[in-house]
């Protein structure tokens, strides 16, 4: 069963339970053990050998993971060291002064999401701890909150010339053709999934409209104070420990920009910078799961230095924060730990070859509706293996092998645009199914970031995540025949806008939350 379609049942499987049973733990270890399974030859001792050795402790070793466990754990103590001080509290004030609507909260949680486009699980931790105190403070639901984190997280990174997302696609292109950063600034223009979802965002958060599941939550957070609507409150401020009195806001502000700044360094230094290895090549080579730690553990000593001499926390406070940001990130790194798992399973059964033959398999037919396709199977890949840099790292070799000469390696005459616009369907498809997939990292971290359940998390964004697809889906059909990055884009635009004005329409007098 190796290299077939049924490497695919596994993640499908935890999927499709998850979003019935809305218990994430349970269905994913389902799907671990259908994986294992389907690989033993549904020998029951190998099975059992296989999901814990293969599967749960190679998981837990694994270099990266542990450092991603340590970076989530850093962050978690800084969040708790940030409300101990007061310095949340008094963001939240000055915030509910200065930011008067909805749209405002809403557009001010997306733009700092924008800046920090260095790294995604950076970004939807950091914007979480921040932005929570002004979103709660004008009743925005914490599943809002999670669908705008998880939208300036991969997207955002995925066109961002300098970050990890770029480093990570670069080490992953044939230098034979373009180098590595140059064709991934190429593709940015052509990235419409990314593109269209900040053309999304900001739409609909000025139109002040939701549908689907998402209403429901925006309406309850608007009219009964409700931000969770269903399932665990987490971390509910009724119940959280009260911080200091005294904090500032420039309590929260100077510790975020040294941990930012301490991070960037951090990767930076990892990929050799202070060696003399060029900038953007320093984020090429860099290692996210080494250099966020990094910077993060300097941070961290920089917080409790600076708190204690602000005389906002003791020294035992400051410790007890580091329990209670472990005990915070609990969820997200079992949650880490069960996807990371899933994903050891669909590459024991080949699912990277299974995919691999679909797309050489649709290189012989129409080539101009190649983007298209290849954005269609990096959105189905990355959905169900929960991982966008392990799709574009399966895709980016064959997408760029269907578009060159085999024997001289020089693109064939007449697929100079067509590479382009190939690669970035394949990105931007690897970033789709990231954003919505239950298993993903990035989509763990949203949840964990703002705190919100993480099925309602998942189950409120699909919709929001399915329309920017399809019209991504339409624009890369009509790239592929005009091959122009202007026009392309403003089509791609001009559609958005169309169909947030149709949603509203269909579903306003429901689904409108702002007032």
């Amino acid at each position: 069963m190796y290299g077939t379609i049924w490497a695919l049942l596994p993640p499908v499987v935890a999927i499709v339970l998850a979003l019935i049973t809305k218990e994430v733990y349970s269905s994913l270890f389902i799907g671990i053990v259908t994986g294992a399974l389907i690989y033993t030859g549904f020998s029951p001792i190998a099975t059992l050998d296989t999901v814990i050795n293969e599967g749960f402790i190679n998981s837990v070793a694994d270099a990266w993971n542990i450092g991603i466990f340590m970076f989530l754990i850093l962050l978690g103590t800084m969040v708790a060291l940030m409300n101990k001080a007061g310095g949340s509290a008094a963001f939240g004030e000055w915030a509910k002064k200065h930011v008067k609507t909805r749209a405002g909260a809403l557009l001010s949680t997306f733009l700092l999401g924008v800046l920090i486009f260095v790294d995604d699980y950076f970004n939807c931790l950091t914007v979480g701890s921040v932005m929570m105190p002004v979103t709660d403070g004008h009743k925005i639901s914490r599943a809002k909150l999670a669908y705008i984190i998880d939208a300036t997280a991969a997207p955002i990174c995925m066109i961002a010339p300098i970050s990890s997302w770029a480093a990570a696609v670069s080490g992953m292109v044939d230098e034979g053709v373009y180098s590595g950063i140059e064709l991934f600034v190429r593709a940015i223009p052509y990235n419409y999934y990314s593109l269209l979802t900040i053309v999304f965002v900001v739409g609909m958060a000025l139109m002040g409209f939701d549908y689907g599941p998402m209403a429901k939550h925006e309406r309850n957070a608007r009219e009964k104070g409700d931000l969770f609507t269903e399932g665990e409150r987490v971390a509910n401020a009724d119940n959280a420990p009260k911080g200091s009195t005294r904090g500032k806001v420039y309590d929260l502000l100077i510790p975020v920009i040294v941990l930012i700044v301490c991070c960037v360094i951090g990767m930076i230094y990892v990929g050799g910078f202070f060696e003399g290895v060029g900038f953007i090549d320093a984020f090429s080579a860099t290692d996210a799961s080494v250099g966020l730690p990094w910077g993060s553990l300097i941070a961290l000593l920089f917080a409790i230095v600076y708190y204690m001499c602000r005389r906002l926390v003791s020294f035992k406070e400051a410790m007890n924060c580091l329990t209670q940001g472990f005990i915070a990130m609990v969820p997200a790194m079992l949650i880490l730990t069960f996807a990371v798992t899933l994903k050891t399973m669909t590459g024991l059964l080949g699912a990277d070859v299974y995919v691999a033959g679909l797309m050489q398999g649709a290189s012989t037919g129409l080539t101009n509706m190649l983007p298209a396709i290849i954005f269609l199977v990096a959105c189905f890949l990355a959905f169900a293996s929960g991982t966008s840099w392990g799709t574009f790292g399966i895709l980016i070799p064959i997408v760029t092998g269907v578009f060159t000469d085999p024997t001289t390696g020089a693109i064939v005459p007449g697929a100079e645009h067509l590479i382009i616009i190939g690669v970035s369907a394949c990105l931007a498809g690897a970033v789709m199914g990231d954003h919505c997939s239950p298993i993903s990292d990035t989509t763990i971290m949203a949840s964990a970031g703002a705190q919100c359940n993480h099925i309602n998390h998942v189950s409120t964004q699909v919709p929001y995540v399915l329309t920017v697809a399809a019209i991504s889906f339409v624009t890369y059909v009509i790239a592929g025949f005009v091959q122009n990055v202007v026009i392309c884009l403003v089509i791609g635009i001009l559609l958005t806008v169309a169909t947030l004005v149709v949603l509203k329409r269909v579903f306003g007098e429901k689904a409108v939350v702002r007032k």
